[in-house]
């Protein structure tokens, strides 16, 4: 049991709070009534400063809590065993690394999860449910894990996950040393089993199952991230963790995404890359484009031609959107696919043709198809070697 609560009371905490609670109650008022803040509030900026001294020290609050004000000063603790106020404060107003780190303990781990969407969704927007598990603190005990009316804090270190040994008195110094609380493991709790709750178990929390609404908005790119904050799992003493869903872009069978342009190939015959095409394109909303190509203006194979304002919406600026690019594949006739006597008439309609000039020796040569898998040189050379071979005659006397 507590003898006396003043110092707890001047922190505005419970004789049961933690060391966390303890330091977040002086941090507090500590801004509220410091004298560079509050000029008239140096006395009580002193008196909190000096509760929060004692309760901070494991070994101070052990000795507070069994006699109160008197024992802490009149057993003469050496006063360097604890941190000065003047260095939390430094801490608390400026920043250190062991703050940092503290901060970083108080809030529970990020989950990431990935989201397969179509380009459709990336284009048009949607909304996707997912259903998640999480832990959440136990609605019933109230992340106590015990039931109601339940001692929790141990006995032994009473709630401080220290025990302290005193090892004697030298020169009016009392020395001691602080070591783990062998009942509770540091933890400052221990609950017995019949006092558990019987929601939770004890574990002071349960699982939770919840749906979430990815909201997905037009323009997303693939990787990018949607945050859910403080929706991770629960947990007491600390603050929830983040979801983190990650858009996964699947293949598209038509266009392919670069930046906020759309690209896709498109296959015409050699009559519309001559002759100019007309071809439809279905796009991502829906909507229908005929693309149009100008007669007399030919389309080479390998061209890439562009349609502006037809690619994908810019995020946050959906009004706003890139370029269709397209790249030609032109699509040549089979052989004999036109009258040899006909091919004259085809010709004349083309520009005219620049003889070339031969010497008087010209070979005349035909194309055949070539196959890089196959080694024409050598069925050459084994064709010439197989029409020159003469077979020797031994002479015999």
């Amino acid at each position: 049991m507590v003898r006396e609560t003043a110092y707890y009371d001047l922190l505005g905490v419970s004789p049961r709070a933690s060391n966390d609670e303890i330091k977040r109650a002086f941090r507090r008022l500590a801004l509220k009534f410091h004298p560079d803040k509050n000029p008239n509030a140096g006395e009580k900026f002193k008196q909190i400063s000096k509760a929060y001294e004692v309760l901070s020290d494991p070994g101070k609050r052990e000795l507070y809590d069994r006699g109160g004000e008197s024992t802490v000063h009149g057993e003469g603790l050496h006063q360097g065993g604890g941190c000065s106020p003047s260095m939390d404060i430094f801490d608390f107003f400026f920043g250190t690394r062991s703050r940092s780190r503290s901060r970083g303990e108080r809030k529970g781990k990020t989950v990431t999860h990935c989201l397969p969407v179509s380009l459709e969704d990336l284009y048009n927007g949607a909304t996707r449910k997912l259903s998640i598990q999480k832990n959440i603190i136990c609605p019933k005990c109230k992340g106590s894990g015990a039931r109601q009316a339940s001692e929790v804090r141990c006995r032994r270190c009473q709630g401080t996950g220290v025990e302290v040994r005193v090892l004697g008195r030298i020169t009016g110094l009392v020395h001691s040393v602080q070591t783990t609380c062998s009942e509770c493991n540091g933890q400052g709790e221990c609950i017995r089993p019949r006092d558990r709750c019987r929601n939770c178990e004890g574990r002071k929390v349960v699982r939770e199952k919840k749906i979430l609404r990815a909201h997905i908005d037009k323009g997303m790119k693939n990787k990018q991230k949607v945050v859910f904050q403080g929706e991770g799992d629960q947990a007491p003493g600390l603050q929830p963790g983040d979801i983190i869903i990650v858009l996964e872009q699947k293949e598209h069978m038509v266009f392919q995404r670069k930046d906020d342009d759309l690209v896709m190939n498109m296959e015409i015959t050699l009559a519309d890359a001559l002759c100019g095409c007309r071809q439809k394109v279905q796009m991502l909303d829906g909507r229908t484009i005929l693309v149009t190509s100008q007669p007399g203006n030919v389309i080479r194979p390998g061209d890439t031609k562009r349609i502006p304002k037809e690619g994908m919406p810019k995020y946050r600026d959906p009004f706003e959107k890139g370029d269709l690019i397209i790249q030609f594949q032109v699509k040549f006739p089979e052989p004999g696919w036109m009258p040899t006597d006909r091919l004259q008439e085809l010709q004349g309609l083309f520009p005219s043709q620049s003889k070339p000039d031969l010497p008087d020796i010209t070979e005349d040569v035909n194309l055949t198809d070539y196959n890089p898998s196959e080694d024409h040189r050598r069925e050459a050379y084994e064709e010439d070697d197989h029409d020159s071979y003469r077979p020797m005659q031994c002479q015999t006397s």
